[in-house]
């Protein structure tokens, strides 16, 4: 979850460490800090953003051609100057920085502190720079002590370290917390992703568990931490620059709203076959068999991906008639799940780390399941691990909030459904139609966004509210739920989402003039029963938003404010219906003067437990 950048090379490493931490701040925010060498070891680091670190050193620059920086999320140890990483030995000359915890940090603490070592914070990063130093001591070669160290600790962790004890290399490495490596010409940067390096190259190498690099000013060496020499594979970054820029918008959450018409077309680029009315889906041919002779199919995710695997859900099973269960990967990998050989799993993940994610995922391989993942970002280790996968093509998501991811896995779980459906069930006119629906569907997308005005207005009048119930049916079930997290998680504003049906088994009882009920009401075959929920808020007084169908005329005797949307099948309607409820959560939460792209306590990429 925390951001890592490293630099060595012949430019001063400062104004290249402090560009990735800004980069990187989606990942953490809690503090920032950096290590520079120039003969001395270098260290400045401050409670609060990046922003707040830059103004405490501008005008004592730290000047050196190797350097670390960090931005965090804290774990162990409150936000504060103190507990903010770098974290040095206590003489002041190995620095390092780490994204992960150490489970074992505090029986480690307790030899090193029989030994003579003390501590100045309450972080696991300190014991695990402290035991690097004590072995140091005994070994007297820098790279044996941070190597064996690795091999003690239990746990997580990204790690870079630079030390005036061997002051021309840079030591990382990971076991559960990404690193990617960026060649440069004559440079090289390590971060925690690529959206600090592809300023600088395009050529990098994902490092992989138990792996571990060593950074010289002229070469970089690969192996194990059992100290087995390995040759990553260098690979090119598949974004631009201009994609982490803001283009104009205020904040980057917007900015990715606008841009879904877009995502959802780069999902299906390439992959709809309109003359054999089916799905291309490349990534998936080795596993085709066992996609179709499936028994069942389990969707591992957590927080939006887990609402965009129980849309899948619905879809896998009313198309494909595929029996399907949703599980939050966090549940998954301690429960002793029951699994068959002839079980699917499938693993959904923006970033492709997420670290409860994967251990499910790892749980599924082992018991000797088909492995599956959807993921956004290229070369992640979900994308490596599985046996076969999707991606989304969303492109860099800096907001915390995710919106056009969402909207993106929802995409590939629709093409997955139409090719599996085409394999067991559905006929070629049937899927036509669908495919066409399909073509259609980022156009309807921009056509939905065109209520930004009039969502902007609906948020000005409830963005005092101090709760919200959101409510759906069928496919759109999930759709409340993802809505009430977006409010949730940029408004502070506490929001539950509920199928409309179970309102009445207890919700009901918080309903009045002051709460907001916000309907996802489609036309199909449960309209009337939605139609039944919102005369029951009615009756209670409630103020009922809804999102309904283009050319639903009755609605607007019923609900106080009606935002509508293009009719679409049934199966593609939570694509739309989400627009209107990102936006709303955006508009409340800018109303409320809440920082949108990095709401308190959270972080982009979930890589701890």
């Amino acid at each position: 979850m925390c951001g890592i950048i490293g630099y060595i090379g012949p430019q001063q490493a400062y104004p290249i460490l402090l560009n990735g931490l800004k980069r990187l701040e989606y990942r953490g925010y809690d503090s920032a800090g950096v290590a520079v060498i120039d003969g001395a070891l270098k260290v400045e680091k401050k409670a609060g953003k990046v922003v707040d670190l830059e103004l405490k050193i501008q005008s004592a620059t730290p000047i050196g051609n190797i350097g670390i920086g960090h931005t965090r999320w804290a774990t162990h140890g409150a936000p504060n100057d103190v507990n903010a990483h770098p974290h040095t030995d206590e003489k002041g000359e190995i620095a390092l920085i780490h994204n992960g915890i150490i489970e074992n940090y505090a029986t480690i603490k307790k030899t090193l502190e029989s030994e003579g070592y003390t501590f100045r914070t309450e972080t696991d990063t300190e014991v695990l720079v402290q035991l690097i130093r004590a072995l140091y001591d005994k070994l007297g070669d820098l790279e044996d002590a941070f190597r064996l160290a690795l091999k003690q600790v239990v746990g997580t962790y990204g790690v870079a370290m630079i030390s005036t004890l061997d002051p021309g290399r840079i030591f990382v490495a990971r076991n559960g917390s990404p690193l990617a490596l960026g060649i440069g010409d004559g440079e090289f940067i390590v971060a925690s992703d690529a959206s600090a390096i592809v300023q600088y190259t395009r050529q990098v190498v994902y490092l992989t568990d138990g792996m571990m690099a060593v950074l010289e000013r002229d070469k970089y060496t690969t192996k194990t931490i059992d100290n087995v020499v390995v040759n990553g594979q260098v690979e090119e970054i598949s974004f631009d620059t201009e994609e982490l820029e803001k283009g104009g918008y205020e904040h980057f959450m917007i900015k990715e709203i606008f841009e879904q018409p877009d995502t959802i077309r780069n999902a299906m680029r390439g992959r709809l076959q309109l003359d054999e009315s089916t799905v291309r889906l490349g990534g998936l041919s080795s596993v085709a068999d066992q996609l179709r002779d499936a028994r069942r199919i389990i969707i591992v995710a957590c927080g939006t991906s887990w609402h965009s695997a129980l849309v899948g859900e619905y879809m896998f099973e009313q198309l494909a008639n595929i029996p399907t269960e949703v599980e939050y990967a966090s549940e998954f990998r301690y429960r002793d799940p029951i699994i068959f050989k002839d079980d699917v799993v499938i693993a959904i993940s923006q970033s492709g780390e997420t670290a409860d994610t994967l251990a499910a995922l790892r749980e599924a391989k082992r018991r000797g399941a088909t492995t599956i993942g959807i993921v956004n970002v290229v070369g992640s280790t979900i994308a490596r691990e599985t046996d076969a996968g999707v991606y989304a093509h969303a492109g860099p998501e800096i907001g915390v909030a995710s919106t056009k991811a969402f909207t993106s896995q929802l995409t590939v779980l629709a093409l997955m459904t139409v090719k599996l459906a085409r394999m067991r069930r559905m006929g070629a006119a049937e899927g036509a139609q669908v495919i066409n629906a399909l073509i259609d569907l980022p156009e309807k997308v921009a056509a939905t966004l065109a209520s930004a005005e009039q969502v902007k207005k609906i948020a000005h009048e409830f963005a005092e509210a101090r709760n919200f119930l959101y409510l759906g049916r069928g496919y759109n079930f999930p759709v409340a739920l993802e809505g009430a997290l977006k409010l949730k998680e940029i408004s502070y504003i506490h929001a539950e989402g509920y199928p409309a049906a179970e309102m009445k088994h207890g919700p009901i009882a918080l309903i009045d003039r002051n709460m907001p009920v916000l309907f996802i009401a489609p036309e199909g075959d449960i309209y009337e029963k939605v139609i039944s929920n919102i005369q029951e808020v009615r009756a209670r007084s409630g103020r009922v938003i809804a999102i309904a169908t283009e050319g639903d005329t009755q609605m607007e005797s019923l609900a106080e404010h009606v935002i509508y949307v293009p009719r679409a099948l049934p199966f593609l309607s939570p694509i739309l219906n989400v627009l209107p409820l990102q936006l709303l959560a955006y508009y409340i939460a800018v109303e409320r003067g809440c920082n949108v792209d990095q709401p308190r306590n959270l972080a982009k990429s979930v890589t701890v437990e």
